[in-house]
């Protein structure tokens, strides 16, 4: 029989502002991008498949924060301001609207979640040391629920609801390749990632299928891998190796967008993409 198509990256429309530590939200042809730096930035973006338009700006300008959702319904949470910020804004597909605070302010925290209505946000740093802690949140409050096994910081997120995702690489006392699965209640620990890395993008549908790319090793890097739900295998590179970088869709349909190369912070956009096989029926 055939073997399993072997997905690519392709280059995509370039974004109208180079930014680092941003937020990411949406679909391969339906995406938000908002905030990063540097500077700190405001600036939201809407993509379409083809191009970056830009739209209405964060309230507050911020980097390293938490994001979710779709590109008509997202969450921007916690971050630097500077200093760390507790702050979280809701994204209704024309205007963000601030809304209550994280308990716990920390930045370069990760996120995972549906929409403007369901999110978990976990981990983060603010000094003295990382975080373990984690938050859930309703669509009006966010509300403390069971730690971490790892405290860490600068990790991937990747999930499409508040109950089911992966923390992915990170940040401890070194970059780390560890992974942990959020089942709702209890986080995991899983199958690490075959490179140490923090600042991974990371797209896909958790616990079953998920895909992470760039990050820094140090350095920078352009791997690319793929998580089955058991195990993660190395795919095809990147074509340009970054961290920071903004990540969203589906592990068979990916984007990544901006970050730091370094440097200087680019707007540079790829686009993931497995080729499906086709199957057709013939009728009489």
């Amino acid at each position: 029989g055939a073997g399993a198509e072997v997905g690519a990256w392709s280059s995509g429309g370039t974004m109208n502002t180079p930014r680092y530590y941003l937020g990411g939200a949406g679909t391969q042809t339906a995406a938000l991008a908002f905030g990063g730096e540097t500077p700190y930035r405001a600036q939201t973006e809407s993509y379409n498949g083809s191009n970056w338009t830009e739209v209405n700006d964060l309230n507050t300008a911020v980097a390293t924060h938490g994001s979710n959702g779709t590109q008509t319904s997202a969450l921007a949470y916690g971050g630097d301001l500077p200093p760390s910020t507790a702050q979280t804004e809701s994204w209704n597909g024309t205007n963000w609207t601030e809304v209550n605070d994280l308990n716990a302010n920390r930045r370069l925290l990760s996120g995972a979640g549906a929409d403007n209505t369901n999110a978990l946000a976990f981990g983060g740093y603010t000094s003295p040391g990382n975080f373990n802690n984690t938050e859930t949140w309703n669509g009006s409050n966010w509300t403390e629920v069971n730690n971490l096994n790892t405290a860490r910081r600068n990790a991937g997120g990747l999930g499409n609801t508040n109950t089911a995702c992966l923390m992915v690489g990170g940040y401890s006392t070194t970059y780390i390749g560890q992974v942990e699965s959020w089942n709702g209640t209890n986080w995991t620990e899983v199958a690490d990632l075959n490179t140490s890395r923090g600042f991974a993008g990371c797209a896909g549908n958790a616990p079953a299928a998920g895909l992470a790319f760039g990050g820094n090793g140090p350095p920078a890097v352009t791997v690319t891998e793929e998580w089955n739900g058991a195990s993660w295998a190395e795919q095809n590179d990147m074509s340009t190796a970054r961290s920071a970088l903004g990540g969203t869709g589906t592990s068979t349909t990916a984007l990544a967008f901006g970050g730091d190369e370094p440097p200087p912070s680019t707007g540079l956009t790829e686009e993931w993409n497995v080729p499906s096989n086709t199957v057709k029926t013939i009728t009489d």
